[in-house]
């Protein structure tokens, strides 16, 4: 059976020997054997766990799922069923979001200015304009959506694909979290949280503790926020929702 060396694996996979030091002391990915002199080897079983790992690993699990995830009894088929199941789903996201940005691109070199809505397509078929006067009852004011109309007028496309990209990441982490089954009130979960409020204050208006704890119900009473959010994974509205109620509660 043809064997390949630590540097040979690390140079077809496009990660560092270390990362694969790092595999083998975790447990995660141990050489199928040595050479006389020492070094580790790697056979075609090693490659297809390897495989493994690095598709989970392009889905943002953390070394701890893909663990589970590849050592499951349901072996290795399973495992590229469920990866491919997700990662088409984040494909199909992602094709969504190129296309709103194309459209923005498009805009911007021909000099068109576009509408809020249109601004806002980057985000998919959520439009967060549709919610202006729920969200004015709940608060009681109109301060916090038209300080957001103001700055977000000026905003360019690269603006936009910069917002949706750190709403994404903290969406991300939030259905990491849900997955991991940790509690509210983990101190990543305040990270989180504290996050959030940070990115809805540098980039809308400023989100105050009131106006943030009414975020925070309307992701799970609210349907349509529910969907947009949960787009990262499933439970990452919930999660985020019980994480900002424990945070000020």
């Amino acid at each position: 059976m043809h064997t390949y060396t630590i540097g040979e694996v690390a140079g077809m996979a496009g990660v560092s020997v270390r990362t694969l030091h790092h595999y083998d002391a975790i447990g995660l990915l141990t050489p199928g054997r040595r050479s006389d002199s020492g070094y580790r080897l790697y056979g075609e079983t090693e490659i297809d766990r390897l495989r493994d790992i690095l598709t989970y690993r392009e889905l943002g699990l953390g070394l701890e799922e893909i663990t589970e995830a590849i050592t499951s009894v349901d072996g290795s088929l399973a495992t590229l069923r469920s990866a491919r199941v997700r990662m088409a789903e984040r494909i199909g996201r992602l094709e969504e979001i190129v296309a709103g940005i194309d459209r923005a691109i498009w805009a911007h070199e021909k000099g068109i200015t576009m509408s809020a809505k249109e601004k806002l397509s980057v985000f998919g078929d959520f439009d967060p304009a549709e919610h202006a006067a729920e969200a004015e009852e709940r608060w009681g004011s109109s301060t916090a959506y038209r300080e957001s109309v103001q700055r977000t007028a000026s905003y360019t496309s690269d603006d936009w694909a910069a917002i949706m990209a750190e709403a994404g990441e903290i969406h991300a982490r939030a259905a990491t979290l849900a997955s991991q089954g940790a509690a509210s009130t983990d101190p990543e979960a305040t990270e989180l949280v504290e996050t959030h409020r940070d990115h809805i204050s540098n980039r809308f208006y400023d989100c105050t503790p009131e106006i943030h704890q009414g975020l925070g119900e309307m992701y799970v009473t609210d349907v349509r926020f529910a969907e947009n959010i949960d787009t990262a994974g499933p439970g990452a509205a919930t999660f985020l929702a019980e994480a900002i109620a424990a945070y000020y509660g």
